[in-house]
């Protein structure tokens, strides 16, 4: 393993042991289906505040609805104003639409992709982003965004049902270009109720690609570090 990638996940087993929840964040979610809904539930459990977006307004105002509480609807563009950090969960093919929509308001702001390329639905664009990494196809099309990858290689109903579980929880692989997005990705897993592991970079998300050798298992923390070639 090189150097950066040991230290890198040496410093983020410091920097998170345990992870005590943390204080509340507000959430916009583009894409109210299973996996937005999903984690729009999950989080607001943990006391984040959410607000639900979609093409078709009426599934985010039936997502807020199912998830209660603090949760909200909103446009697209409410939702990127409303979050300190914002969940894109749509077909990948659908990434060029949201980012010439919102791209230019998501600079800056934490962004977490679980999507993945299908190249049967995707087209060209799924085959490319396939064949270069997920994330880092991601990250082009949304330059500028905190990009975080994670919650991608599972279906929703086994993170629903693994979630909060007693310890030791699922394991979850979190990757970022820098420290400090990571942290708050790696934050936003724990809060879901899984067992974060970083990963020290984009590129290297590629290993927690759906249909990689983890995608879909179902490991601990240690088992999924070991899995990954992380010390």
């Amino acid at each position: 393993m090189k150097r950066r990638t040991f230290l890198f996940a040496t410093i983020a087993a410091v920097s998170f042991p345990a992870l005590a929840q943390s204080k509340p964040l507000k959430i916009g979610i583009i894409g109210s289906g299973r996996i937005g809904t999903t984690f729009g539930g999950l989080w607001a459990k943990a006391g984040h505040e959410i607000m639900f977006s979609d093409r078709d307004a009426e599934n985010a105002k039936r997502a807020a609805e199912s998830v209660g509480g603090k949760a909200r609807a909103g446009t697209v563009e409410e939702a990127v104003a409303f979050g300190d950090a914002v969940l894109i969960a749509v077909p990948y093919g659908a990434l060029p639409a949201i980012a010439q929509q919102v791209g230019e308001k998501l600079k800056g702001k934490v962004v977490m992709d679980p999507n993945n390329p299908v190249p049967s639905r995707d087209g060209e664009l799924g085959a490319q982003a396939k064949e270069k990494g997920a994330a880092v196809s991601t990250a082009a099309i949304l330059p500028g965004a905190r990009l975080v990858r994670a919650v991608n290689s599972w279906g929703y109903q086994t993170m629903a049902s693994e979630a909060n579980r007693p310890a030791p929880r699922m394991a979850m692989p979190v990757a970022a270009d820098d420290a400090a997005t990571l942290k708050i990705g790696t934050q936003l897993v724990a809060d879901a109720g899984f067992d974060p592991v970083p990963v020290n970079s984009l590129a290297a998300s590629r290993a927690f690609d759906l249909g990689s050798s983890v995608s879909g298992k179902i490991l601990t923390a240690d088992e999924m570090r070991k899995a990954l070639a992380l010390r």
